[in-house]
């Protein structure tokens, strides 16, 4: 059985590749044509001077990416299956050829993403399937401009853009974490870089808001997992990464289960008052609609935990990017423990 899926994900896979493939676009050609729609048009001529900006002035490989447009037709071009046990924090991992073990399975059909995610919940899984708007071939196709991001706001699309090319900078093998943090550093600051250079006060102190309003969300999560990772028994392994730990729970399984939903009770009581603080802000509204597990939390924490120990890593290079780039690349080529214990220790 386990066979079948994994030959049924990597056919999926293919096809969902070939599509994109097939159905490019020329940019160059769609900014010439008359039948363009305005807005599109618009906002391709935007992708264009992003690009621009990440190769001159972040020094990121911009070179072919984002040169094709497709429609796929759907709000997400990719949905990530990822999953964890009732009563652990440990994230499951899947192994994929050259890449390593990696935190998630992404699917380009929404139908399958969630067959999966039912699959793995009838073995006890919590399972989060969450849409994704773009995401990064590593450099063994050009990756096209999609419709699912290119109308994003500009400050959003900078960040989405800068942070894809970032995947193209660095990647370490089988390092969900350190990955998608670098690449979330990477993107944020480019966003940060392209307002102050276009001078645009507006956007650049509204982008700082939500970057503020991201953190508060972020320390919300991560002391929500502390709360579990403590009811669990969890343990943290040498690389700082948490695992289920092996001493007999004291709690039965029943009471284990209230203990948690009281604590994602809680979560949702703070959520409250954060966007209270925040004016009504519904940024994370759509997050907290679903039933929040284990599985969803582990999500946030993939792209957000190492995020400060890279902003400590870019200030000791003097906001260098081409340093912070060798810096982070010399972190990448450490043992996964080491790099892990370095950021770790950098983001406190």
């Amino acid at each position: 059985m386990s066979g079948c899926r994994t030959l049924s994900f990597y056919s999926q896979a293919i096809e969902g590749q070939y599509q994109l493939v097939a159905h490019r676009q020329p940019v160059a050609k769609l900014l010439a044509d008359q039948k363009t729609p305005p807005r599109l048009k618009a906002k391709l001529e935007l992708l264009d001077q992003l690009l621009a900006f990440a190769k001159t002035d972040l020094k990121l490989p911009a070179d072919g990416h984002y040169r094709k447009y497709v429609d796929v037709h759907r709000r997400f071009v990719v949905w990530n299956v990822e999953a964890a046990p009732e009563f652990s924090l440990e994230p499951k991992s899947w192994w994929y050829p050259l890449v390593g073990s990696l935190e998630y399975r992404g699917y380009f059909f929404e139908r399958r993403a969630e067959s999966y995610g039912n699959w793995l919940r009838s073995r006890g899984y919590d399972v989060f399937v969450g849409g994704v708007e773009a995401y990064s071939t590593l450099g063994w196709f050009k990756d096209p401009a999609l419709n699912t991001f290119i109308f994003e706001p500009e400050p959003d699309l900078a960040e989405l853009i800068f942070h894809e090319l970032g995947h193209q900078e660095l990647f370490a093998r089988g390092d969900t974490d350190f990955n998608e943090a670098f690449a979330t550093c990477v993107g944020q600051e480019g966003a940060r870089r392209w307002l102050r250079a276009k001078r645009n006060t507006t956007s650049y102190d509204a982008y700082q808001a939500e970057l503020a309003r991201t953190r508060d969300f972020v320390h919300l999560v991560a002391d929500t997992r502390r709360q579990l990772a403590a009811l669990y028994g969890d343990e943290t392994t040498e690389e700082g990464k948490i695992k289920a730990g092996h001493k007999k729970r004291e709690l039965s399984p029943d009471q284990l289960r209230r203990e948690k939903q009281r604590i994602l009770a809680g979560l949702q009581q703070q959520y409250v008052q954060l966007k209270a603080k925040w004016g009504g802000n519904t940024d994370y509204d759509e997050w907290f609609a679903r039933q929040v597990n284990n599985a969803q939390l582990n999500s946030v924490a993939a792209y957000y935990d190492f995020v400060p120990g890279f902003e400590h890593l870019l200030a000791l290079n003097g906001g260098d990017l081409p340093q912070f780039y060798k810096a982070a690349s010399r972190l990448a080529k450490m043992p996964k423990k080491e790099r892990h214990h370095w950021l770790a220790t950098l983001g406190h």
